[in-house]
């Protein structure tokens, strides 16, 4: 898909570049729109708090176009000049693997950058200059960021920033994002910026040849050099091979017969050659201009890092985090959300806004869209704003504590081995624990994953197991009151995980997929980068969501006035006698078809009339059932139409199966919770 975007857009910049007049035109109306700067580098390197650093508040989270990655977007104002910043997905090479470094490539083809800066970590040094000489070799406009420098300082490494940005050819940036040191020196090399001769790796013979051989033959006009066209051809890129069989048409015969004939002269990949190239480049660079690393005794911080990502003491770390979220959700979130709903909503607001309507709306049907069972304003507003928002708040706070504190790349290592039992790789952890916050987002987050089998795994899994924030904290609030109950529906969906992500690896061709991350220094999380992450996302919630919920309250409400609503929960009555529940939770399941939190927000509701074994048994079977509608496309844009439709069927059917079963074993048992 990727590729076919690649291609489709050069088809235009063609076009562009064939008529002088509109291509001046379009630079007009780029400067009027302002410059661009982009933002790449490898992941966990302080990427997205230089971006926050650097636009502020003012970002835009959507798909970038033709993909389903989210790529974030901003604006800013550089000594008097506007800029338009986007932060690119992680990248460890041009020669791209994974589904972010591909859309990563495309951004750099794409956007036409003004400025391109590269971000690094300052204790990594040697492992992240590879992509800038390949991005400065492509002459590109780079401009390098070496972040973290902070801790790079404590650690005894320094960095002779002058003679790196002699010998590289390009600007040089030191800055400490978490802390907001080095960004007045950004802003100036920003504002500062010229294009000058970049720096080029010079590779053995037999390469050098190849590359020179290409180059003669390429006619068409790339947004890289074509030396670094040349070099990503001879890598076996398969982007790079369609951008260039489209530009060239007939005259890529030629090519190909060059590129078939060199690479048969080489014993090893080209890739692999030219990989280790830029990694000796790179350790030159670095022995030259980089002080050696002191070694100091172990610090607290690093005791507990690999305290974390050890079986014996991360699994009970793990634990304790764990009940945490469970103390930060089940209490915290619960606390406000009735402060919210009771107070404001039901004692305040509700009252008010009925008497006025039933007083100046005559109309019954009218009335009951905005203020009855299903109105906009009793069930979208208020379960949208006083139950499900204070959830989804409290996750997103504690989401991007653990993003910001290092945790995440830690649980993933931990979990590694683990999941390689149910043919997932620990990066799977990202999008689950995403996962808790929105299934659908946490759904596109799988196209980060390495093989087409543990991507179907993921979304398998998503849809069946992982509550979201709202749900998981409507769950822990109302089993909160039986913790026998809550201790069961935890092992219950543990054991549904681990179970059918088990029999899916058996039945799913493929090998597992191999795992490396990146390990980010442990820090504590700084309030204000905390506090920014957590508006930008609730922002998401209300521009995503919430019109959601108003959508979904009308057409529940158009349903039950036609008598439709009533029909489906006649429908469902026998089943639920299967399950041991009284017709009441007929609507829970309803709601939850349409969206998850709607469903939780129903059992919040009916928990009253509901014995420990029944509020059990609906708490499993609501976590088990039917994605949300949201996710249910998103599953089927991902991972296909009939794809999507058997996992929806499937899911569907096993969450009333287990239900069923776990009703029988309780009162055949004569358990009360």
């Amino acid at each position: 898909m990727v590729s076919k975007t690649i291609t489709s857009w050069f088809k235009g910049f063609k076009k562009n570049k064939s008529d002088l007049k509109s291509k001046n035109l379009q630079k007009t109306s780029q400067t009027d729109e302002g410059k661009k700067i982009i933002l790449v580098g490898n992941p966990n390197v302080g990427k997205s708090l230089l971006f926050n650093r650097l636009t502020g508040s003012y970002v835009t989270v959507s798909n970038y176009p033709g993909t389903t990655v989210s790529v974030d977007t901003g604006k800013c104002e550089i000594a008097g000049e506007k800029f338009e910043v986007i932060d690119s997905p992680g990248m460890y090479s041009l020669s791209s693997i994974t589904e972010e470094e591909r859309i990563s490539k495309l951004i750099l083809f794409q956007e036409d950058a003004d400025i391109l800066v590269h971000v690094v970590d300052a204790k990594n040094m040697e492992r992240m200059l590879p992509l800038t000489l390949q991005l400065a070799e492509a002459k590109l406009p780079v401009l390098l960021v070496v972040n973290m420098i902070d801790e790079a300082e404590k650690a005894g490494i320094k960095i002779d920033k002058s003679q790196l940005e002699k010998e590289l050819k390009i600007p040089v940036v030191t800055t400490a994002a978490t802390t907001g040191e080095g960004i007045a020196e950004l802003h100036r090399k920003i504002s500062e910026y010229t294009s000058q001769d970049n720096y080029q790796v010079k590779y053995d013979e037999k390469i050098e040849n190849s590359i020179q051989k290409i180059k003669s033959l390429l006619e068409g006009e790339y947004p890289i050099s074509k030396r670094s066209l040349s070099l990503l051809l001879l890598q076996e890129d398969e982007d790079i091979q369609n951008l260039v069989k489209e530009t060239e048409g007939s005259n890529y015969e030629n090519i190909h017969k060059i590129l078939s004939k060199t690479l048969s002269n080489f014993k090893q990949p080209v890739n692999y050659l030219v990989k280790m190239k830029l990694q000796r480049e790179a350790s030159n660079l670095v022995s030259a201009h980089i002080s050696d690393y002191v070694e100091e005794p172990m610090d607290l911080k690093e005791k507990i890092s690999r305290a974390m990502i050890r079986p014996l003491t991360g699994v009970p770390i793990l634990l304790v985090s764990l009940f945490a979220l469970f103390i930060w959700l089940g209490v915290g979130a619960d606390s406000v959300g009735h402060l919210i709903e009771d107070d404001l909503f039901e004692e305040f607001l509700t009252p008010i806004l009925i008497d006025w309507v039933n007083t100046y709306i005559p109309y019954t049907a009218i009335q009951d869209l905005i203020v009855g069972e299903f109105g906009i304003f009793t069930l979208g507003i208020t379960y949208a704003i006083g139950i499900i928002l204070p959830i989804v708040g409290f996750f997103f706070f504690a989401f991007s504590v653990l993003e910001d504190s290092g945790y995440l790349p830690r649980l993933a290592l931990l979990l590694d081995r683990l999941f390689k039992k149910i043919g997932l790789s620990g990066r799977s952890i990202i999008p689950m624990v995403m996962g808790i916050g929105c299934g659908s987002m946490a759904t596109l987050v799988t196209r980060t994953l390495e093989t087409d089998r543990e991507k179907k795994i993921a979304t398998l899994l998503l849809a069946l197991t992982i509550p979201c924030a709202a749900q998981l904290g409507v769950i822990f609030a109302v089993l909160s009151v039986y913790p026998s109950a809550l201790i069961l529906w935890g092992v219950v969906i543990l054991l549904t995980y681990i179970i059918i992500g088990f029999a899916a690896s058996k039945l799913l061709p493929g090998a597992n997929p191999s795992f490396y991350m990146e390990l980010p220094p442990l820090r504590f999380p700084k309030l204000s980068n905390v506090l920014r992450k957590t508006y930008t996302r609730l922002i998401w919630y209300f521009k995503e969501l919430f019109p959601l919920f108003i959508a979904i309250s009308v057409l529940i409400w158009a349903l039950d006035l036609v008598g439709v609503l009533d029909f489906i929960i006649a429908g469902m009555n026998p089943l639920l006698n299967a399950l041991g529940l009284p017709i009441e939770t007929a609507q829970t399941f309803i709601l939850g078809f349409f969206r998850r939190d709607y469903g939780a927000a129903g059992l919040y509701n009916i928990q009253e009339a509901l014995t420990g074994v029944q509020l059990l048994v609906t708490a499993v079977v609501l976590t088990l059932f039917m994605p949300c509608v949201v996710q249910f496309v998103v599953m089927m844009k991902e991972r296909g139409t009939k794809i999507g439709i058997l996992m929806a069927l499937f899911v569907v059917v096993f969450a009333f199966i287990v239900g069923f079963l776990l009703n029988f074993i309780l009162t055949g048992l004569g358990v009360v919770l």
